[in-house]
């Protein structure tokens, strides 16, 4: 239920910040994430976010072109299953 009261959350700021030029976007950020003391298993190669790839996505979501535009980004790990 939090999740679901942030999702709209960010949805009712972005309606009314939107007509004063103020972007809201709502980024899911769903595993773990790689790090000096939380590093891929072996046994698990590509099982936490690489928090640089993490980065490369908010720039993307920033730089969007307006005639395609996003409101909502998940993000996980490729080895995850569905």
């Amino acid at each position: 239920m939090g999740k679901f009261a942030l999702r709209g959350l960010a949805q009712s700021m972005a309606r009314e910040l939107s007509p004063k030029g103020v972007y809201v976007a709502h980024i899911v950020i769903d595993g773990a994430i790689r790090s000096a003391t939380s590093p891929n298993p072996a046994e698990k190669p590509d099982s936490h976010l690489d928090p640089d790839a993490i980065a490369d996505t908010y720039l993307s979501v920033i730089a969007q072109p307006r005639s395609a535009w996003t409101h909502e980004t998940e993000l996980h790990p490729w080895a995850e299953r569905f």
